[in-house]
């Protein structure tokens, strides 16, 4: 869920790792969380600049194909109370091979692609995601502010101090460097008979020894 700000639509969330993603989810229903969109494939694509403009300066620009095809815009993040809090501009387009057309056609290339299975719930406003990502099991708590998205954390059991301010992509550059692998997308078929540990990923686990 995107906060209106200044005429502006901002993100704020925050990620966390999960070492137990079913008994997570358990919890998440078992406390009211509403399943607003069931688990599906995201293929996500990010397009630059040839010379990765929007990347130096932090900035987003990426075309996703679920069951809808979505533009979306992130401009520099900033961290608060524990929080990203970065503007988002996303909205959906009726043609996915037209949207990719029109941003190659203004002079933008793709520069990664990623994939996640993805999970949404809604919880005292907050949409609750579950991700499964190929190097591993997250959850991100998404709107309102720092102090509402930190209740919601503490009612879900997750430890605050664990909590994940940088991207999958931030995070996939770092597994990358520690393994020493020459990737360049981050997909499932990529990290087949890859095993990524939590240390792996410079995280830990959010949802132990709570769930044990």
């Amino acid at each position: 869920m995107k906060k209106h700000r200044n005429d502006l639509f901002h993100e704020v969330e925050v990620k966390f790792y999960l070492s137990d993603r079913s008994s997570f989810e358990d919890r998440l229903r078992r406390i009211g969380a509403e399943l607003i969109h069931e688990r599906v494939l995201e293929k996500n694509y990010r397009f630059d600049t040839p010379d990765l403009a929007l990347s130096r300066e932090h900035r987003v620009l990426r075309l996703r194909q679920d069951d809808a095809s979505i533009i979306t815009y992130k401009g520099p993040s900033t961290i608060v109370d524990g929080v990203v809090d970065r503007q988002e501009i996303e909205f959906t387009v009726s043609d996915f091979t037209a949207a990719r057309q029109l941003l190659e056609s203004l002079g933008y290339q793709q520069s990664i692609s990623y994939e996640k299975w993805r999970t949404t719930y809604l919880l005292d406003e907050l949409e609750i995601t579950i991700d499964e990502m190929p190097f591993g099991n997250f959850t991100e708590i998404e709107g309102g502010d720092a102090k509402s998205i930190q209740s919601v954390a503490r009612k879900l059991a997750l430890e605050w101090s664990a909590g994940i301010t940088e991207s999958y992509l931030m995070l996939f550059d770092r597994v990358k460097n520690q393994k020493k692998m020459d990737l360049r997308d981050l997909t499932f078929a990529a990290f087949h008979d890859i095993q990524v540990s939590p240390r792996d990923l410079g995280v830990k686990p959010a949802d132990t020894p709570l769930f044990l």
